[in-house]
């Protein structure tokens, strides 16, 4: 799989997911889709993330927006995950990192001092046709959702 860029067209592709489906992005031709990435489920920053989607999902669905969580968990984690956190989306599970490569979200961390590869929590917009839109790198959880919005406000 090769990486993209801003507006080009996203490769279909198939995930594993939350719910028991299997995702197909070329099933959401038609919604704007929202794919943030993020390190680890359980872990606070990744929480809440993904409680600031969850509680503004009335402005994403107005919005014709569909939300989609993916990190390197497996489903059982992640299912558990999105239970616990009463998460109204699902959550992909890409472990052997095909998304991420994709997305070019695997980025060399400092944790502990120690220099380790993992996803650098990321938001990508891809529009009604399947065509990638907008980017957020590096992103700051407090100020994300309001960002996000502030876009999808701009488009529509």
């Amino acid at each position: 799989m090769t990486t993209i860029s801003i507006n080009s067209p996203v490769p279909d592709f198939e995930a594993d997911s939350t719910g028991g489906i299997s995702f197909k992005l070329s099933d959401y031709l038609g919604k704007k889709i929202i794919l943030y990435f993020y390190p680890r489920d359980n872990t606070p920053g990744c929480t809440q993330e993904g409680k600031d989607f969850r509680d503004n999902i009335d402005q994403f669905n107005e919005l014709n927006t569909i939300i989609f969580g993916i990190s390197r968990d497996s489903i059982k984690v992640h299912e558990g995950f999105k239970e616990k956190q009463a998460f109204v989306f699902e959550l992909l599970s890409d472990k052997e990192e095909k998304l991420c490569q994709l997305f070019e979200v695997i980025k060399m961390k400092n944790m502990y001092g120690k220099q380790v590869r993992g996803i650098e929590r990321s938001t990508f917009l891809i529009n009604e046709k399947g065509i990638l839109i907008h980017e957020w790198r590096k992103v700051k959880v407090k100020t994300h959702i309001e960002e996000v919005l502030q876009k999808l406000r701009e488009l529509s």
